[in-house]
C-alpha cells in the first residue's frame, strides 16, 4: 500500500514538474522573441513642432522633411552674421559639429571670425531653394548672399552651399559645408 501511495505521490511531482518545464519554455521562448523584437525596432524620437507636420527621427534613417529643416536652420545660422555676434554664431555652429569634423570645422569658422571681426561688414542669406538626399546624408541651398558695410547693401550674389552631414544613433550632426561655384553674379544692387 506504501509502495502504492508513494507510486502516486511521485507520479504528481512528475506531471508538476513537467506543467513547470513546459511553461519555463514558452516563457523562454517569450523572452527571446521579445528581446529580438526590441533589437531590430527602430528607435524614433518626436521632435518639437516646428512646423504643420509631424516629423520624427528613427534609427532606421533621416526623413527628407527633417534633413530639409535641419539645413534650413543651419544655413540661416550660419550665413548670416555680424561682427558683434561671431562669438555667439561660432559657439552654437560648433554645437552641430560632428565631435570627428570639429577640428576642421572650427579651424575655417576661426579664419571666418579673424577675416570679420572689428570689421562693420555683415551679411544676411535670402534661402531659394534647398535640395536634399536624406540617404547621402547631405543637402543644398541655393539663395541670395547679401553683404553690407554699416547699411549699405555693397554686394548681393547668387550663392549656393553643400552641407554634409553625420548620423550616429538618432543623432545628426554637421560633418562639413562648402560653397559650391554658381553660373551668375549679381553685384551692387
Amino acid at each position: 500500500m506504501q509502495a502504492q501511495f508513494a507510486h502516486e505521490q511521485a507520479q504528481g511531482f512528475l506531471r508538476q514538474r513537467n506543467r513547470f518545464a513546459v511553461l519555463a519554455g514558452v516563457l523562454g521562448l517569450t523572452t527571446l522573441v521579445s528581446f529580438g523584437a526590441a533589437a531590430t525596432r527602430d528607435e524614433q524620437v518626436v521632435l518639437v513642432p516646428i512646423t504643420a507636420e509631424r516629423i520624427t527621427v528613427s534609427s532606421g534613417g533621416i526623413d527628407a522633411p527633417y534633413l530639409e529643416l535641419v539645413t534650413r536652420d543651419t544655413a540661416l545660422m550660419l550665413l548670416n552674421r555680424a561682427p558683434e555676434s561671431l562669438d555667439y554664431w561660432m559657439a552654437n555652429i560648433l554645437k552641430l559639429a560632428d565631435p570627428a569634423a570639429h577640428g576642421a570645422l572650427k579651424a575655417e569658422l576661426v579664419q571666418i571670425v579673424e577675416e570679420q571681426r572689428g570689421s562693420d561688414i555683415s551679411q544676411a542669406f535670402v534661402i531659394a531653394e534647398i535640395n536634399v538626399d536624406p540617404k547621402a546624408l547631405t543637402s543644398s541651398v541655393t539663395g541670395t548672399l547679401k553683404t553690407f558695410v554699416g547699411a549699405q547693401v555693397i554686394a548681393s550674389q547668387r550663392r549656393a552651399f553643400r552641407f554634409r552631414w553625420s548620423k550616429r544613433g538618432l543623432s545628426l550632426a554637421l560633418a562639413g559645408f562648402e560653397q559650391l561655384p554658381t553660373d551668375k553674379e549679381d553685384i551692387g544692387q
